[in-house]
Order: structure tokens, then sequence, then C-alpha cells
């Protein structure tokens, strides 16, 4: 259960790709089981739309015929807070448990609520949004009875889950509400068997990672940066012969619009097939449960506009949050450049308006974090005037956290109106030296920091390019994070496909990056975990720097001023339990060092043909990787783009 990327996988089949097994040994502890109560529970009446039953001391489950009228359906609400289940868990069962009132053969189903709501202000005319099927069914009560139906596929570890029962008999079923005396109310019941903590971890990470609640509770922050125009599917097309494959990763893509730069994209979302019903807003949500079982807390959205497609995806965004997991947060982020023609008034209602959601970040104090990018694209007067707007017109406070391309130039112009900085970043060892001077400036101003945290960053149509190091930048941006005490960090990105800053599941990497990252998180958050499994990570561009591409490109991408110098080599990333013995091939030439038990790097020279690491421990393979990506002197297209690969995925 608490290995969330195995435990996904029974609530989101969209994620088989994670490919979580379970632990190598079984533990031998007695199962364990804990009940938690209803935090709130009530019934809706469709005959009587407005009226409140808060204070009833049942629930009432009928059909649309409920009563004898012809639109008299009755449904109960229910919501659970489930708390310090352990992270090694298994062999994990949950039951909602109801108690009869009364003796029915009827049939009662229960159902994910995916909008917000409370007890006392609840009516049928107030009622949350319910979507999806039935996870569980139960046919016939007996008064004073215990129903129990299995909600185990609804349930991804500690968080807070929210059920609709519903029924289709003209008969009432009647249960025991948390009001009734003898708690007999609704309960969500757990039961599992505890690990050892002893055994060595099998499945994707090098490590356990901890539950969402004990990453949330951590306090620091981890947000990915959610850029609406490249979702994981642009037309629900086969991943063969989408948006994607026709149009932005061939140079004649879009009718030719791309070609001086062979193409805009050297990347994708990991492709999938047609899916029936509101796809867009399915993949939003899957792209939700990738980031929460990641460790991450939640997207910064790039406001884009307020009219387009990229609108429609931001509103979307926010819903997917809200239905899959209120608790991950979406933080608000204007783009100046997007939003240079967009007035004060405008941009406020807009923002009032995605606000309302459970899932919009909002402080302990109620305030909305607001975070422009460039937001020295606007005076800090005009958004000092824009906060006001929002609070006398919407009563929405404002927690402004602009998000800087030069903060050392505005921040003193910003000082006033911030909650806390943040900036867009660098994205090459060089350019993240010394990471800790910023953040040692906001907190003397009595700031908040956001520190962003990158993979690399390579711009086709823009002509430039970073030099990353294989995984050296994303190890060093995190050092910086971690060692400057950074409040809260920005992944940059989750998905700009065309900058190729991509955290996200992608063809070129899987989610060998995500893994990763999920290490230096939890170092970041609660101390560097143990290693308990042996992975290895293999990085690599798959041609040259310098290799001329075969199509006729007219612009090429060049090493932007100030990044580290460009570099042809293969990473090995060992994270190991043990010292071991890596055999590293690449192009038919082997290499064998000794690599210490922990986190360990070592580079080697680029050659054409493939790529592969072995590591040995008492001559016992314990992780073997193979690069999927070629390494060719003469590509198609240039692409500078690092591939990776791991060797438990």
């Amino acid at each position: 259960m608490l290995n969330r990327y195995g435990a996904l996988l029974t609530v989101a089949t969209a994620l088989a790709a994670l490919g979580a097994v379970a632990p190598a040994q079984a533990s031998a502890a007695a199962p364990v089981s804990v009940s938690f109560a209803a935090a709130e529970d009530v019934f809706v009446s469709q005959a009587e739309p407005a009226k409140s039953f808060a204070t009833a001391t049942w629930l009432s489950v009928c059909g649309s015929g409920c009563g004898g009228t012809a639109a008299g359906q009755r449904l109960a609400l229910t919501r659970f807070k489930v708390t310090g289940i352990p992270d090694d868990a298994e062999d994990v069962k949950v039951t909602l448990d109801v108690v009869s009132a009364r003796t029915t053969a009827t049939t009662v189903s229960a159902l994910p609520v995916t909008g917000s709501w409370t007890e006392a202000a609840t009516t049928w005319n107030t009622r949350p949004a319910v979507s999806g099927s039935a996870v569980a069914t139960h046919t016939g009560f007996t008064t004073g009875a215990t129903a129990k139906l299995d909600v185990s596929s609804a349930i991804d570890g500690d968080g807070t889950y929210a059920f609709a029962l519903t029924g289709t008999s003209d008969t009432t079923t009647v249960l025991m509400s948390s009001r009734e005396t003898g708690e007999r109310g609704p309960k969500l019941t757990v039961t599992y068997t505890p690990g050892t903590g002893e055994e060595q971890t099998d499945g994707p990470l090098p490590f356990t990672l901890a539950s969402t609640s004990a990453l949330r509770a951590a306090g620091k922050k981890v947000f990915a940066h959610y850029f609406p125009p490249y979702p994981i599917s642009l037309d629900n097309a086969a991943a063969e012969n989408d948006y994607y494959a026709r149009n932005y990763l061939k140079p004649e893509g879009e009718s030719g619009k791309h070609a001086a730069y062979g193409g805009l994209l050297r990347d994708r979302p990991t492709g999938r097939s047609p899916i029936t019903g509101d796809y867009a807003l399915a993949d939003l949500k899957t792209e939700v449960k990738q980031a929460i079982a990641a460790g991450l807390d939640g997207f910064t959205v790039d406001i884009l506009s307020v009219t387009s497609a990229n609108w429609t995806r931001v509103q979307n965004l926010v819903k997917a949050a809200e239905a899959v997991d209120p608790g991950f947060k979406i933080v608000l982020m204007p783009d100046t450049n997007g939003l240079a023609s967009v007035d004060s008034a405008t941009l406020a209602k807009a923002v009032a308006g995605l606000a309302a959601s459970d899932s919009v970040y909002r402080l302990a104090d109620d305030r909305l974090v607001v975070a422009p990018f460039k937001a020295e694209g606007r005076t800090a007067a005009w958004w000092a005037d824009w906060m006001k707007t929002m609070e006398t017109t919407y009563g929405i406070k404002v927690a402004l956290v602009p998000c800087f391309v030069d903060f050392g130039k505005n921040r003193d112009a910003f000082a006033s109106i911030s909650y806390g900085f943040s900036n867009w970043g660098s994205r090459s060892p060089a350019g993240n030296a010394g990471l800790s001077t910023n953040i040692t400036t906001a907190h003397n101003l009595g700031k908040i920091w956001m520190q962003p945290v990158s993979v690399q960053d390579e711009r086709p149509n823009q002509g430039v390019f970073d030099e990353a190091g294989n995984t050296e930048n994303l190890r060093a941006s995190w050092k910086g994070a971690i060692d400057g005490k950074a409040d809260w960090v920005q992944l940059t990105t989750w998905n700009d496909y065309s900058e190729n800053t991509q955290f996200a599941p992608s063809r070129n990497a899987g989610w060998t990056y995500l893994d990763i990252n999920a290490y230096y998180l939890t170092c970041y958050k609660l101390g560097c975990p143990k290693i308990t499994n042996d992975v290895a990570y293999l990085t690599h561009r798959v041609q040259p720097v310098a290799a001329t591409p075969s199509y006729a490109q007219t612009k090429l991408m060049k090493l932007r001023a100030g990044s580290t110098a460009a570099r042809d080599t293969v990473e090995v990333l060992s994270m190991l339990t043990a010292a071991g013995k890596v055999s590293v091939t690449v192009g038919g030439t082997t290499q064998t060092y000794d690599a210490p038990a922990g986190v360990s790097a070592k580079t080697f020279p680029l050659r054409t043909g493939t790529a592969s690491a072995v590591v040995t421990r008492s001559s016992a393979t314990v992780a073997k990787v193979t690069s999927p990506y070629p390494v060719t002197a003469t590509p198609y297209v240039q692409d500078l783009h690092y591939r990776a690969a791991s060797s438990e995925r």
C-alpha cells in the first residue's frame, strides 16, 4: 500500500508503466487492524433539495422512486482521514463499515466523491460531484449488523477519502450516522501485515519512499512547473500517429514550420492508446497521480492565457487535482509573457475563479499563493494594485511569491509586497554553483525561497542548449536547495518538452529522472534515506555534441554563454546497499571500477553503439541496465537531449 509506486496500480491502470513489485520477503508479523471513524457524514434528498440533514442520526440511501415520488433519490456522503499506516505495510485491505438501522434486501454501492463538501452546508442542491463506477457494493442489511464494503482499490495510502453511498431500490436503506450514540457511525477499517523493516526491498526505487502524509507533514514543499501546451495527448490518437508524432517530432510537421531546426521537439510524453470519455481530464488525472507517486506536493501551473485551450487545461488541471486528491496543491503562476495584453481586472477574475477549488494552494492563514512567472514583466506597483483588487473585489488575500528571471535586479522593488521569492534559475552545474547566496538573501529579507531544481535544457527552436553534465546538474541544484535550506522547491519543469526540461515520464527517459529525484526530494524533506535496493542509472546523449545532422537544418543549437563546457559522456549513477564492482560497456569497450555503498557517479567517453552497466557483488549480479537508445555519429536531426535508463524499469 505504502510503496505508492505499486499501490497506484490498483487505482490507475494508466500507471501500469510504474512496474513496482512486491518486497522480496513477506513479513512474518501478525496482521494489524485499525479503524477510522467518519470525520463527516450526511445524506441529501432529491425530494427536499434545499434541506440540510446535518443533524440527523441516520443516513438514508434509496433510488429515484424513493418515497413513491418520481424524483426522490437519496444518497449519503462520508469522509475519512487515514493516518499512521506503516510504509512497509503488506497485504492491505480496506473496508467501509456501516451499521444498518433496518433489515432490507437492498443493494448499496460506494463511489469516490470528486468534489468538495461539508457536512453542515451540503444539500441535494449543493452536493459534490460523484464520478466513475462503484468501487464496492453490498446487498442485504440486517438491523444492528455491520456491512462491509471493500474499497481497497480507492485507497492509496495515508490521506483523506470521501465516498458517496447510493442505491437503486425504492426501498430505503437506513444506516447509522456518526451522530448516533454508541459509536455506530461509518468507519474505514484498514487491515495489513507490518513488514519487518529489515529485508532488502525490491521495486523501482533504491529506497522505500515515505508515505504521502509523511512527506507532506515535513513542511518543506516540492512543486513541479506544469506547462499546459504539452499534456499527455493532444488529440487522443495512438502514440505512433498522434499530434506529437506527426507534427512536433518531425521536421516537416505543421506544414514545415519547424524544418529549420529539425522539428519542434526531441522528446514527448509517454504514449498511450486512445481512451473513451473526457480524455483530456483523464490524462491530467494521470499526471496528478504520477506526481503524487513521485513524492511531489503539487504543480505550479503556468497560466499563459485566460481564454485559449491552454486556459482550459489549467482549469481542468485544478479539477483533476481536486478529483484525485485535494491535498495535492496547485500553485497559480500567471505568466507575464503570455498575459502581456491581459489587464488587472481580467486576471483577478480568472484567478479568483480558480481559487474556489480546495486543490488550489493557500497558506495556513488562508492567503492564496500566487507565484507569477517573470514577475518583473509587470511593475511591483501593478502587482500591489492587483492584490488590492483581489482582496476588495473577491475577498481573497494573496501571498505573492514572484518567480523572477533576474532576482538580483528586482528583489528590492518587490520585497514589501511579497511573501517569498523564486527565480527561474540555471540549467548547468556552472550556473548552479553558489545557490545558497540567493536563499540567504531572501531569508535576510524575511521571505521564503522557492529554489528551482532542474535536469537539463535544450531548445531546438531557440538554437541554444545548456550542458547538464548527465545528472550532475540535477544533483547540483538539489545540493543547493538542501544546503541552503530552501523553504520550497520548484522542479523546472514537469513537462516543457520544447525546452527539454521535463521530469515527467517520457519517451526518452521513462521514470528515471523522477526516480532519481525521489531520492533527493526525500533527503530534502526527511533526511537521506537508507539504500535498501541496488539500482544503477545510465544517462547519455544519442550523438556527440559536434555531430552534423543528415537533415538539412539551417538552425543548430549552440552552447549558452556561461554554461558548463559541452561534453560527450556516459554516466553511471549508482545507489548501492554495499560496495560493488561495476562493468560499463560503451560502444563495445568495457571498463570496470569499484563503486562504494550509497550514491556515486562516474563518467566514461561517449562512443557510437550501445551502452550498458552491470553491478556485481561476490560474483552475483545485483543490478543491470542496458540503454535502449543507440549512439550514432550521424544523427538525422541535431538531438542533444540526455536519455536515461534504470536497472529497475
